[in-house]
């Protein structure tokens, strides 16, 4: 459209001069000396026209000739970006579908002529790591560190997912500990290094880590619940395994105040305490927390609990059989306790109303002991039969009951 309408306004322009000329072609007298041109004013513009056109194309033409060389190699290096493009372009496509000897042969192949050779060179990585060539992997991330001024993070980022999925986690963690020195916020190092802790067993750095992963939003509320659990009750099962009762104390304390509310992890608590025979502390505790919220499964473990008081606890547990009376469990507690007080009749009374309620294995075990105790062997006998029938039927409606455990963080992938 540009080209036609140049082409319009020349032949409009050129109607208009020949008009002109036609009515007064003008004159034009050139003298030097004792020689003189004549001419009309019309051919004298037609050849100012044409001199200044053929000037100017000569002067394209020797611009361009001095200018050949730089412009034919801009041309190759045009060429050379395009090859480029296009080979990262395949490399990363085989890359996406899981061709890793093509996509790691089309990525290198013209990695020096890209426009972003950083990006060729973590994705031939990543080729490498997916065929098990952990040195081939390491050579092309310090090309990448190499290859663009202040990647240096990116590419050790990148090294150190690799790392960890190639279950390198010790050099993993090497390197994920200098970037969190460098940058103690990002998101992604505090995942990762949170990843390894927990595959490293490591719970006393990831319970340092946990503040930070809450503040940098690394994970979302249910996650990071289910991961300061995992870690409150894998510290105070090393505790306890270690037989270290003032660092069980100490583990259960530092727990935010919400997990400490948490039956599950109360019900921990307390059998680590029984572990370590700290009966009173667990007394105490249950005793505390009973008056809280009614929970049936620390009413059982209640009964477990050897205190130094036994009247005491004795008498705080027939407290709560005002609006209980009939609780299976309760009535169980209250039979162990009479047990241990050997208060014979009213632990016979109790376990014998706990079995008419709601018989279970634990309750015939202790009344065939009681029983045995009283001289009573054929009833004792009995009992334990009826005992293990049970506790088989309860064995099996356990493992039907079994529920997947769910993990805190997911695998990453890469």
């Amino acid at each position: 459209m540009k080209w036609l309408f140049g082409t319009l306004l020349v032949l409009v322009f050129a109607v208009m001069i020949g008009l002109w000329a036609y009515h007064d072609s003008g004159y034009v007298l050139i003298a030097r000396g004792y020689k003189t041109v004549e001419m009309s004013l019309a051919l004298f513009i037609v050849l100012v026209a044409l001199g200044f056109l053929l000037t100017y194309f000569a002067l394209r033409i020797l611009i361009n000739s001095w200018n050949m060389p730089t412009a034919f190699r801009a041309w190759r290096a045009r060429q050379r970006r395009r090859r480029a493009r296009r080979d990262m372009d395949r490399g990363l496509i085989e890359l996406a579908q899981g061709n890793w000897a093509q996509a790691e042969r089309y990525l290198l192949r013209h990695a020096r002529d890209s426009d972003i050779p950083l990006l060729n060179y973590l994705s031939a990585a990543r080729a490498a790591q997916k065929q098990n060539a952990p040195q081939r992997r390491d050579d092309y991330l310090s090309l990448a560190h190499q290859s663009m001024h202040g990647a240096g993070f990116a590419v050790q980022l990148t090294q150190a997912e690799l790392q960890l999925v190639h279950g390198q986690l010790e050099q993993s963690l090497a390197t994920l500990m200098q970037l969190h020195a460098a940058s103690p916020k990002h998101p992604h190092v505090l995942h990762l290094l949170a990843r390894i802790y927990q595959s490293l067993r490591s719970w006393e750095d990831l319970r340092k880590l946990l503040p930070d992963l809450r503040k940098q939003n690394v994970l979302n509320a249910t996650d990071l619940q289910q991961l300061e659990q995992l870690v409150y009750r894998e510290l105070l099962t090393q505790a306890t395994q270690q037989g270290k009762l003032p660092s069980l104390r100490s583990s259960w304390q530092q727990a935010p105040k919400q997990l400490r509310q948490d039956l599950d992890m109360l019900r921990h608590y307390v059998r680590c305490l029984l572990v370590l025979h700290a009966n009173d502390d667990a007394e105490q505790l249950l005793r505390e927390a009973l008056k809280k919220q009614w929970d049936v499964d620390l009413v059982y473990i209640y009964g477990l609990i050897e205190a130094s008081d036994k009247d005491r606890q004795l008498a705080t547990a027939e407290a709560w059989l005002k609006g209980h009376e009939n609780n299976p469990v309760l009535l169980l507690t209250l039979g162990r306790l009479c047990k241990r007080n050997k208060l014979w009749g009213k632990a016979r009374s109790y376990l014998n109303a706990s079995l008419g309620i709601k018989p279970h294995s634990d309750a015939y075990k202790e009344l065939g002991q009681l029983l045995e105790q009283l001289n009573e062997h054929g009833e004792a006998v009995e009992c334990y039969h009826q005992g293990l029938l049970l506790a088989a039927e309860e064995k099996m409606d356990g493992l039907l009951n079994l529920a997947p455990v769910s993990t805190a963080l997911a695998p990453v992938s890469y």
